[in-house]
């Protein structure tokens, strides 16, 4: 699901942004630069998301390993 949801925000900034259309020579890259930086934040915030899901549930199941052990005795 996480890696769908890294390409689908990747590939949605493929092209000239609506906002971008009209602007000419320092303008249109200055634009498209900062839907560039703001696609790459995006991306970060998703795997950020991802590492901290997998963190807890590794650390849920630990958990859960640990109280259902059998004591040895």
């Amino acid at each position: 699901m996480f890696l769908i949801w890294i390409i689908g925000g990747a590939v949605s900034a493929g092209g000239t942004p609506e906002g971008c259309r009209g602007l000419t020579g320092d303008d249109l890259e200055l634009c498209e630069d900062a839907r560039t930086v703001g696609t790459t934040i995006g991306v970060g915030f998703v795997v950020a998301f991802w590492v901290a899901t997998d963190f807890i549930l590794a650390l849920t199941y630990l958990i859960y390993r640990l109280t259902s052990r059998q004591s040895r005795g």
